[in-house]
């Protein structure tokens, strides 16, 4: 899974730019918002990426800043939220700059967003209230142990890993026997 590039901007069109890196371009989509914060061609760029496979195409999306790729990630686990929807949403902030706008049921966040309606927003939203208390509570866990990130390498999203994570008794210190238990936890 390719995760993160740098590289140099070769080509800059509306919803995407190539980057080049090691002799190879990569075609990466990113928000409009970012699109206009992008240096010009020729310029160096770091990005964090998710690499969405499908059947017929393998696209990755780009994002200036790791929680933007985060809150991204949690957007796909939504049902009806495609990339393109996720990646406008995941533009507006990260989590934490808009969770309490979510907290509160504000369906106008959206309203810049193409494509997503107040019926859509709402689902959105109340999907989202139930991540955002959860992903509140395993950062006052405190530090994670790496198991959460080996789950991940492993090609599970982000969201699967926490969530497998939280149901491993506490009990359960090493690393090695979490990621193992976690594996068996998803695997259900």
């Amino acid at each position: 899974m390719i995760s993160y590039l740098k590289g140099s901007i070769i080509l800059k069109k509306d919803k995407f730019i190539i980057v080049e890196t090691g002799g190879i371009g990569y075609k990466v989509f990113l928000s409009n918002s970012s699109m206009l914060k992008l240096p010009e061609v020729g310029s160096d760029i770091k990005l964090f990426c998710f690499q969405n496979v499908k059947e017929d195409a393998l696209d990755l999306y780009g994002f200036l800043t790791y929680d933007e790729l985060d809150f991204f990630e949690v957007l796909m686990d939504i049902r009806g939220v495609g990339p393109k929807s996720a990646l406008d949403i995941a533009a507006l902030g990260s989590l934490e700059k808009i969770k309490d706008r979510i907290l509160k049921g504000d369906v106008k966040i959206f309203e810049s967003v193409p494509g997503i309606g107040t019926k859509k927003a709402m689902t959105i939203i109340l999907e989202l209230t139930g991540k955002i208390k959860m992903l509140s509570s395993a950062k006052s866990r405190g530090p994670q142990d790496g198991a959460e990130d080996a789950l991940t390498q492993l090609g599970f999203s982000r969201q699967q890993a926490r969530e497998a994570l939280k149901n491993v008794p506490t009990s359960v210190k090493d690393m090695e026997e979490r990621i193992k238990q976690a594996l068996k936890i998803i695997g259900k």
